[in-house]
């Protein structure tokens, strides 16, 4: 017999309800599905919650928290270089506990369906934006390049998630280099990689590093023979 008692938590019942917004989207997240995904009855839920509305908003705190949050606190992390405050940002993406983007994706799906979540989305776009714009800034760069370095940064990550891309480990640590050239106009070297990489060793090998460093280390060569006008 279910147990109609408080006996599982707040964080239990956001954790199922964050399970079925990733797998099936916010109109999976309702309150009968919650309570047999726990194996406890509904009536158990609202000794905890008023509505739905309140675990919905509660998985947007989530949301807030963890990603925005997490996002500008890596562009405000101590860097000694615009290069290696980049690889910070960078942590972001290669790291799914600092920055979730299977949760980014479901919320920003959710919010081309109600204007409250679009308008939080909206506000969440801004707060990165400026974190971003606000390291360059700090590394030298003009506000008005800092704010197009800090979109396309931005911009193209975001279209990452939304079209779900997927890569392999050695194509995204070989594209690693070549992308902190382009948002920061400044070279990234072997040296500046390794010490991505030893950041995420569980996702790149030692082989898988030292291909990415032999392929940089061709690309310079080539760039020294042919200089880019």
């Amino acid at each position: 017999m279910k147990n109609d008692r408080p006996n599982i938590n707040q964080t239990a019942w956001i954790d199922a309800a964050y399970d079925l917004l990733i797998t099936s989207g916010v109109s999976a997240v309702k309150i009968v599905p919650l309570a047999k995904k726990l194996g406890t009855s509904r009536t158990s839920f609202y000794w905890l919650f008023r509505d739905r509305e309140e675990v919905l908003g509660a998985l947007l705190d989530r949301w807030e928290r963890q990603n925005t949050q997490a996002l500008v606190l890596q562009t405000e992390k101590y860097a000694s270089s615009i290069v290696e405050a980049m690889l910070n940002v960078f942590d972001c993406w290669f790291d799914p506990a600092l920055f979730d983007s299977e949760f980014e994706y479901a919320v920003r799906s959710w919010s081309l369906q109600e204007d409250a979540v679009s308008e939080r989305v909206r506000h969440a776009d801004e707060q990165r934006l400026e974190a971003l714009q606000a390291m360059f800034v700090r590394y030298g760069y003009e506000a008005s390049e800092a704010d197009t370095r800090a979109r396309t940064v931005y911009l193209l990550q975001i279209g990452y998630i939304s079209m779900h891309t997927q890569e392999s480990k050695d194509t995204r640590i070989r594209r690693v280099a070549q992308y902190v050239d382009i948002f920061t106009g400044q070279p990234c070297t072997p040296a500046d990689l390794e010490r991505f990489a030893s950041r995420h060793t569980a996702r790149f090998s030692a082989e898988e590093l030292a291909a990415a460093q032999q392929e940089m280390t061709h690309e310079a060569d080539t760039d020294a023979r042919h200089p880019r006008r």
